[in-house]
């Protein structure tokens, strides 16, 4: 045997299984690893072939532990187990291997492993006493749950041949959980689908098809199907010690879904969009979209590809994570930054004398708000002014109060007659020279401008081409030496991340960086996740996305018990795609399983902090950084501190770029949670007049449209708050809950 190149691989589902060996066999392993990399003969490892079967062999972890392992060729190897060695070479029946028909994937299941799972979900019987003595009472027999499916319907969907007899004899849901927490990822993903009320049709459409390969499958060809994206393996030392050590729950530097997969490597005819709801990866797509990119170009040092978000914490765990993915040579040719900080820097390139600080959102309400005192201004507020003038005016550039007067205000809730028109305008004006007066300028108008100088750019670069093609491919020296430089555009491609949360100029200024060209602009984004007030349509943008738009439903993060309290807060809403149509999380699913999200009561705030503190202090089985109290005010952040502090308890604040310290609980507001996931979640605060806030709900009489909008960005808050732990979510609250409770209450 050559013993130079020999590939291991790692299966997905052996590394949960490995997880919970003890730590001396994980580190066992990672030696063995590079042992049989050297040389998979070698004595010690002791390889040898199972009885009675071709592929299936074991080879030595340790004394008492065993690799089983598939050999796909004469140098290529996948590690499907790691078991004592007493539980190795008894039963061999029991240990079912082969590829998929549907996904053309290796599969491996262990029937008797999952079959012990499934009884250990049985619930005792417990004798009901008949009501009269002499009564014989015949038991119910409870319905097979998937008694309607054929098992040609079954397999055809891709679930697993050797489970489905076991399949058959499910009548529980928590038979079912048992049955999917050692079945191929597929496998759980339809069957949950199924119990949850889909159709055979939907299915297959909605679950299926998006893994289906794209050839025929030949279920013999082991080394083919391992080549296949929908078999998870990874063969790094580096993934390996990841996927040993568990150090990080989200996978994605491993493991791309297959459905994933085919949107990262997709070729686009213009822009393309994935929307999704949280923890389906749509920022992991994101970030091995780029590397594909990157992968495509020609060799260089320039930076062709922008990677952006909407805020400064955000962009910088992109960059964390993009070099983690494909190290500093990847991120070499990538520019990395928020998209506010990208129109700054076109700002002030174009005039390099501008010293006007910029202020945020919250401080340009306040000169709002400062500006009518003075006026004596009682008949506009200034959270309307505030949003009209980023809306409306600034969002579609408005120059001139004719102007104003045509402009479009779908979505904006009350009417204006042209009086008041012409009273905003007079407002907005004013407030435009008072920033001007103290040499201030809003992130919006920062937005805005960079906009207008980008499209001006762009206008010059396509004159540029203009006269080339009338000059038969050469330049104008003159036209060119105008722009100070060869004009181009600055992107060759653009990656968007938390798409939902940008403003009309931050779309404008993108859609000028990049030439109209194939695979120019990729966004990801979930506007059920929007928590800022920019609604926009990309297509009016000049960002077509029409046609070259997908969605994800399987989430990587979330338990089925905590999507479906979170998608309960959602209950009755509707929401837009960036574009003008609905949008919706049908068919967003999980096939992890948890606890129930717990709910809280307390009388007031101070006996709720406390029992904050208290359960805390119980979940001292992991470190206090994988644990996140969320709350509805920074106040209500600092107090909560304090009072943890009081029972021993360090925690961080989480500011606008991140936690603030390295130990302790992270505690911040709603908006700092956006991005970020924990093991455990609390959610204090979620008390009936903080969430949503009281100023909401009077909006309720003097502008419904406008009530209905904060309220839907109200439940997108919770929402998001609630879809950021893995494993369990406590809900708190004083007084009378908030609204957006009632149907976990009801339930």
């Amino acid at each position: 045997m050559n013993t130079a190149s020999v590939t291991l691989r790692l299966l997905d589902k052996a590394d949960k299984e490995i997880l919970k060996l003890p730590r001396a066999v994980k580190g066992a392993l990672y030696d063995f690893q590079h042992k049989f990399k050297a040389n998979p003969q070698a004595t010690g490892l002791q390889l040898k072939q199972l009885k009675g079967d071709s592929r299936l062999w074991s080879a030595r972890v340790n004394d008492d532990y065993r690799a089983l392992l598939l050999r796909l060729a004469d140098d290529d190897w996948l590690i499907v187990s790691v078991k004592h060695r007493k539980e190795v070479y008894e039963n061999l029946d029991r240990l079912s291997y082969g590829i998929n028909q549907v996904t053309g994937a290796i599969e491996y299941v262990d029937l008797q492993v999952v079959e012990e799972s499934v009884l250990r979900r049985v619930s005792p019987s417990r004798p009901t006493a008949p009501a009269h003595p002499e009564q014989h009472v015949t038991p119910v027999q409870p319905q097979p749950l998937f008694a309607h499916f054929t098992d040609e319907q079954l397999t055809d969907l891709g679930v697993a041949e050797p489970l489905v007899p076991v399949v058959r004899s499910l009548t529980t849901e928590d038979q079912l959980l048992g049955l999917v927490e050692f079945a191929p990822q597929l496998t759980g993903e339809i069957l949950l689908s199924l119990f949850d009320g889909k159709t055979y049709d939907e299915v297959l459409e909605q679950v299926t098809a998006p893994v289906a390969a794209a050839e025929p499958v030949d279920t013999e060809d082991f080394q083919a199907a391992a080549e296949r994206p929908a078999t998870m393996v990874t063969t790094t030392d580096e993934a390996l010690r990841e996927a040993l050590e568990g150090e990080d729950f989200g996978r994605w530097k491993v493991f791309l879904h297959p459905a994933q997969s085919k949107l990262v490597e997709r070729d686009y005819s213009g822009p393309a969009r994935v929307g999704g709801g949280p923890g389906t990866g749509k920022t992991i797509v994101a970030l091995h979209r780029v590397r594909h990119l990157v992968e495509q170009l020609p060799p260089g040092r320039n930076k062709p590809v922008l990677l952006t978000t909407y805020n400064k914490n955000l962009a910088a765990d992109l960059r964390a994570r993009l070099v983690e993915l494909g190290g500093e040579e990847l991120v070499s040719r990538v520019e990395i930054s928020h998209v506010d900080q990208l129109a700054l820097r076109v700002v002030r390139e174009a005039e390099p004398g501008n010293a006007k600080q910029t202020i945020d959102d919250n401080q340009v309400l306040r000169e709002w708000r400062a500006m009518l005192e003075e006026l004596g201004e009682t008949s506009w507020d200034g959270e309307f002014l505030h949003d009209e003038w980023t809306q409306v005016i600034l969002g579609q550039a408005v120059a001139s109060r004719t102007e104003y007067f045509r402009a479009r205000r779908a979505g904006r809730g009350r009417n204006l007659t042209r009086a008041e028109r012409a009273d905003v305008w007079q407002l907005a004006d004013k407030f435009a020279q008072r920033l001007e007066r103290l040499g201030r300028q809003s992130w919006a108008q920062v937005a805005e401008r960079a906009a207008r100088l980008e499209m001006e750019r762009e206008q010059r670069i396509q004159a540029v081409e203009r006269q080339r093609d009338e000059a038969n491919g050469l330049d104008n020296i003159h036209l060119q030496d105008g722009s100070a430089g060869w004009l181009r555009h600055r992107y060759r491609h653009i990656v968007v991340d938390e798409a939902q949360d940008l403003r009309p100029g931050h779309w404008k200024m993108l859609r000028a960086m990049v030439a109209r060209d194939r695979n120019d602009i990729f966004l990801v984004g979930d506007t059920h996740q929007r928590i800022y007030n920019n609604q926009v349509t990309l297509g009016s943008l000049g960002v077509n996305i029409r046609g070259r738009s997908a969605k994800l439903t399987l989430s990587y993060r979330t338990t089925r018990q905590i999507l479906g309290s979170a998608l309960g807060v959602l209950e009755g809403e509707s929401f837009d795609d960036l574009d003008g149509s609905q949008e919706s999380l049908a068919g967003y699913r999980s096939v992890l399983s948890g606890g129930r999200p717990t709910l809280h009561p307390s009388p007031d705030w101070e006996s709720e902090r406390d029992a904050i503190a208290e359960l805390v202090s119980e979940w001292n089985d992991i470190p206090l950084e994988q644990i996140a109290i969320c709350v509805p005010t920074n106040a209500m952040a600092q107090e909560t501190a304090v009072t943890l502090a009081r029972s021993g308890l360090r925690a961080v604040e989480i500011g606008p770029d991140g936690p603030r310290g390295d130990e302790g609980v992270h505690i911040g507001t709603m908006y700092r949670f956006k991005g970020l996931e924990y093991q455990r979640m609390i959610i204090a605060g979620v008390t009936d007049g903080l969430v949503p806030r009281d100023a909401v709900l009077q909006m309720q009489r003097s502008d419904a449209l406008r009530y209905r909008r904060e309220l839907q960005r109200a439940r997108s808050l919770l929402f998001v708050a609630a879809t950021r732990s893995r494993d369990a979510l406590a809900i708190f609250w004083h007084g009378k809950p908030s609204r957006f409770l009632d149907p976990l209450l009801d339930g």
